[in-house]
């Protein structure tokens, strides 16, 4: 009977079923696991001392990390179950996913759902849940980007027919010409996003929303040209806004010497590579970290590398980074055996974002960059964005189902 229903399912429904990819899905696992135990350790002093008055630790140095544990499960099995889906199926959910976080995005400007902190305002909480809707508005730009750009055959598209006789017309067959057209609809979807996330005061997931775009957009084959273009404008605007405003230029100047206030804005910089310094080679014990004792702000949040640099020593910190970098380069070879375009540029999309999050948030705990807000995968504090992160994983394991199939464009 078994052998019969089998036969009875489709191709697609079979290849659906395959095996998903274990080394991917130990790796995910591993990093979850070991950015539970840090954050256990680099939260139980906040926790306990509850000095922050937004939240009511009660006292409990746990608070913290059963909040963490309780989302992981959560991702995990959320990670599960979307790994069972045909990926093909996020082609139509793309419009979907993107149109809700779009809403949700704009439900941070309702008094009753939206929830500030650190001088901006991009929470919402709906019942007992607050969480960024940025995160989500990152994966949906990802899907919607992937969804439409795999429609593309690599192949320039025989040119449209326009009136010649009009200016319109021959502006337009220009525009075609050179492929601007065929890039409005996404420039228009990435504008409204980046419009309301501008809005929020945000600065971080705008940079990891226009990262996550253009990581689809290089794999899908656009023109090097509009890469060039478009980084020379972003690249223009960082320095008219940086060079325009004062917080920014303070900013800047105290990245590259915190000890200029060394009490005010340099004071979290340089207690990070204190935390980093003081570690040495071997680390202080898992636990012992005298840093997060208030002494580093956002020690379970932003700054819980530093924490680990410091308890793990060089070598454990290294052996972090090699578990991300192992992620990342498993991920693009599954981008790369992936069975069809979509499921290439879904993987390089998330796989891109997951990178370049990595990459910024160890080089701004190091100093090398400056600060910008971005957390840690897996391990910085955040149960909403765990669950999220661990659902971008899902979508990866659902494409790498399929990989032993014959690849289709």
């Amino acid at each position: 009977m078994a052998r019969k229903a089998k036969r009875d399912l489709t191709i697609e429904q079979q290849l659906a079923r395959g095996p998903i990819d274990l080394p991917f899905l130990a790796l995910v696992m591993l990093l979850t696991a070991v950015g539970l135990i840090m954050v256990l350790s680099a939260s139980y002093a906040s926790a306990m001392y509850n000095l922050d008055p937004a939240i009511d630790t009660e006292g409990d140095p746990l608070y913290f990390f059963k909040r963490q544990f309780v989302f992981a499960l959560i991702g995990v099995f959320a990670m599960f179950v979307i790994s069972k889906i045909d990926y093909q199926h996020f082609r139509w959910m793309s419009v979907f996913v993107l149109g809700a976080s779009i809403v949700l995005m704009l439900m941070v400007f309702i008094p009753y759902f939206g929830r500030s902190g650190g001088g901006a305002l991009r929470w919402v909480k709906i019942g007992p849940i607050r969480f960024q809707p940025s995160e989500i508005a990152k994966v949906g730009v990802i899907m919607f980007f992937a969804a439409g750009l795999s429609k593309r055959t690599g192949q320039p598209a025989p040119p449209k027919k326009w009136s010649k006789r009009t200016f319109t017309g021959r502006m337009a067959a220009r525009l075609d010409r050179v492929g601007l057209l065929e890039l409005i609809p996404y420039g228009a979807v990435l504008a409204v996003v980046l419009g309301i996330i501008a809005l929020q005061h945000h600065m971080s997931a705008m940079v990891l929303v226009v990262v996550a775009a253009a990581s689809v957009l290089f794999a899908s084959g656009i023109s090097l040209g509009w890469f060039a273009a478009g980084g020379t404008l972003v690249a223009g605007a960082l320095v008219w806004i940086i060079t325009q405003t004062d917080y920014m230029k303070a900013r800047i100047e105290i990245w590259q010497d915190p000890f200029l206030e060394p009490r005010k804005g340099g004071f979290q910089p340089i207690q990070s590579m204190t935390s980093i310094g003081s570690g040495g080679l071997l680390g202080k014990g898992l636990g012992n970290s005298s840093q997060k004792h208030l002494f580093l702000p956002e020690e379970h949040n932003d700054y819980i590398f530093s924490i680990a640099c410091e308890e793990l020593g060089m070598v454990g910190a290294c052996v972090i980074m090699a578990l991300f970098a192992l992620l990342i380069i498993r991920g693009f070879w599954l981008a790369l055996h992936a069975r069809d375009r979509f499921g290439t540029l879904l993987v390089v999309g998330i796989t891109s974002l997951t990178a370049f999050q990595t990459f910024f948030n160890i080089g701004v705990v190091t100093n090398f960059l400056p600060p910008t807000g971005i957390s840690l995968p897996f391990f910085s504090y955040g149960g909403t964005a765990l669950a999220i992160q661990l659902a971008e994983m899902g979508m990866v394991l659902s494409v790498s189902r399929q990989i032993a199939a014959p690849r289709a464009e």
